[in-house]
């Protein structure tokens, strides 16, 4: 999403509404997970390409919020700290499946 629309300026199409805005979190069960895997490889290798092709300092096509264009560094630090934050969840849920917590 970020890269897409915010950083490229693509039309959203992604699967959310005004009304529905979780959607994705519910439909993703309804598609095979090699399917998921399978386009979350060509994102991450599409957005590879792009990080490689521009310069941390070049700014995103649209703004986030309140006019901001936000730089690329902006937006990689950005997608660190939402993949980090639900990395914490998905650990927290499986210490609750088997008890096993970290040192």
């Amino acid at each position: 999403y970020w890269f897409q629309v915010v950083f490229l300026g693509e039309e959203d199409r992604g699967p959310w509404t005004e009304e529905d805005p979780d959607r994705e979190m519910r439909i993703a069960v309804d598609f095979p997970l090699t399917q998921l895997l399978d386009e979350y490889a060509e994102q991450s290798a599409r957005y590879r390409e792009l990080v490689a092709g521009n310069g941390l300092d070049k700014q995103a096509q649209r703004a986030v919020r309140d006019g901001l264009h936000a730089d690329l560094r902006w937006i990689l630090l950005h997608l660190t700290e939402e993949t980090a934050r639900h990395n914490g969840h998905l650990d927290i849920l499986r210490e609750m499946l088997d008890g096993t917590t970290g040192d």
